[in-house]
């Protein structure tokens, strides 16, 4: 195997590909990319068995074909700290090497056609979707998935298709978020809900393309296969039932105010400045024609920060995350969103638009 490549064409790659590979794993061809050079293009692929990726480069000059299978952490330091715009590599018997007009890396690798196989986009797709559109929703809901949850269908993002409209929801226990966007076209059968990882979805949001390039999904099984321009991602479907997010999202609140999105975020972010481990909250004192945002800390000091708004309703102090609300407020893509609210108990609920809908748990501030 020869081939000559463009040293920003691979580090690009390489830069989504190890994200799919794993730090620790006790099959170290796990930890390699595998790198295929056929007549016009070099396939490199990716996975940890859960998720892969197939990526296509297209800027190389192939001089004779082949296969190497190398560690991806030196693979991918070399093609970055390089200074030259090509690169050639050459492999045989597992050996991998890399000359530059002044370096020249040997890499040993795994023994070639013993890497996991890495699923292809094959046949016609189930569902399309404009990739821009897709990774706004992506944005808009990834932030609220569970982290190492046990609960493992909330370690992922929810896909409810209905005729040309996605809804995207994710939760972990203590905030939902959920979004709708809308499909290229409607798929021609009836697509069962999904949950999608949410290492997955992260990968969906970090390819890159112009606003014209497209998604095409397709189901197999419990795996989705989604492929986009010269990229081809795997992954397999979270098992379990996701929670009945519609109970939880409330219908009845009386106390409703409209928010500017940006000085909003601000107060809330100044209004943490002094919270602590100990007392992480912050008190929102909605009042006729005045918002506070407070925090107060025994050992750090107090934050009181005002808002003029217009609200005529009954009086009420709630306690929210800090945290949870800045994540929010930096994903509503409006000037303005509403915030309604019930009891002191009961969750606030945030709303951008038609398309974007946010519920949040207060906390008790004792």
């Amino acid at each position: 195997m020869k081939v000559s490549f463009n040293r920003a064409a691979m580090a690009e790659a390489l830069g989504l590909l190890t994200g799919v590979v794993p730090s620790r794993t006790p099959k170290p061809i796990l930890r390699c990319v595998q790198i295929v050079a056929e007549e016009k293009a070099v396939r490199i692929n990716a996975t940890d068995l859960e998720v892969g990726i197939s990526y296509l480069v297209a800027e190389v000059q192939v001089e004779s074909e082949g296969e190497v299978i190398v560690p991806a952490d030196r693979l991918s330091a070399i093609v970055r700290e390089s200074v030259d715009e090509v690169l050639l590599l050459e492999a045989r018997d597992g050996t991998c090497e890399i000359r530059g007009s002044d370096s020249h890396f040997t890499i040993y690798g795994q023994e070639p056609g013993q890497y996991p196989p890495v699923p292809v986009f094959d046949g016609k797709a189930d569902l399309e979707i404009g990739l821009n559109v897709l990774q706004g929703g992506i944005e808009q809901c990834l932030f609220a998935t569970a982290r190492e949850s046990s609960r493992y269908a909330i370690n992922g993002v929810l896909w409810e298709i209905q005729d040309k409209k996605l809804m995207l929801v994710a939760t972990d226990g203590r905030r939902l978020a959920r979004c709708r966007v809308t499909l290229g076209s409607a798929p021609e059968k009836a697509i069962a809900n999904m949950i999608v990882p949410a290492k997955t979805m992260g990968l969906l949001d970090k390819l890159g393309g112009n606003e014209k390039d497209s998604v095409a999904v397709k189901l197999l099984d419990n795996q989705i296969v989604i492929s986009c321009a010269n990229v081809v991602i795997s992954s397999n479907l979270v098992e379990g039932n996701f929670p009945k997010y519609e109970d939880i999202i409330p219908t009845d609140y009386d106390k409703k105010l409209r928010l500017p999105t940006e000085a909003t975020l601000s107060a809330v972010r100044r209004s943490a400045l002094l919270t602590s481990e100990e007392s992480r909250g912050i008190k929102l004192s909605i009042g006729q024609k005045k918002l506070v945002f407070s925090c107060r800390s025994p050992e750090a000091g107090d934050a009181q920060i005002e808002m003029v708004i217009d609200y005529r309703g009954e009086p009420i102090d709630i306690g929210f995350n800090p945290q949870f609300l800045m994540d929010v407020l930096r994903v509503v893509r409006t000037p303005e969103f509403d915030f309604e609210l019930g009891q002191p108990d009961r969750p606030g609920l945030i709303k951008s638009g038609t398309t974007f809908l946010y519920v949040l748990m207060p906390i008790n501030l004792g």
